[in-house]
């Protein structure tokens, strides 16, 4: 029976990896897997997911595949699998849930959880609500705890306000443990600016 996953992780938790070996895995077999991602991450091209270990293929628009695919088009994939679907809008995951329950195509769903104020992302806030399967992909932080957050920082130390979505990586972005977010702590050997 096809499901809908949400398979969500902090910052460097592997996440695209994942995804990115999903894909290899349905077409190792003979079937066709069809990638895609969010229009608002650009950080490695319109069209190109990308993981920090350097793994990277060619996906489509998740906007693409909502509104401009036939059924026909989508019927020829036997899994779908979205990047960064923390972007996706309430409206495009229940599309997704749509291509599960009546097309019959399993959707593999991948992304964070919450932003760096702990607040939920609209598309993760309905992945929680409607997936079939969730499950959390885990990180560590400095201190070998489970890193729940994803701490924004700048040359100042961690960020508390500002704009939900801000692109980024290792350069703006470190997974703590929740009392170390909370205390705004990277570390004993964390410098700004290091990789």
């Amino acid at each position: 029976m096809p499901r809908l996953f949400f398979r969500y992780g902090a910052m460097g938790s592997s996440k695209t990896a994942n995804a990115l070996m999903v894909c290899y895995n349905y077409e190792e077999r003979g079937q066709k897997a069809l990638l895609a991602k969010s229009a608002i991450d650009t950080r490695d091209g319109v069209n190109i997911v990308h993981s920090r270990i350097g793994l990277e293929r060619e996906c489509i628009l998740l906007e693409t595949l909502c509104n401009d695919m036939t059924e026909e088009e989508i019927r020829s994939y036997d899994a779908i699998v979205v990047d960064e679907a923390q972007f996706a809008t309430p409206e495009q995951v229940d599309f997704l849930a749509h291509l599960v329950d009546d097309f019959g195509i399993p959707v593999l769903c991948y992304g964070l959880r919450a932003d760096f104020q702990n607040k939920l992302f609209p598309g993760s806030e309905r992945l929680l609500t409607i997936a079939d399967e969730i499950q959390e992909i885990k990180t560590i932080c400095w201190c070998g705890s489970a890193a729940k957050c994803n701490a924004r920082y700048n040359e100042h130390g961690i960020v508390r306000e500002g704009a939900q979505v801000m692109l980024g990586a290792n350069d703006s972005y470190i997974a703590l443990c929740r009392k170390h977010f909370l205390e705004g702590n990277f570390g004993p050997n964390w410098k700004y600016g290091q990789d």
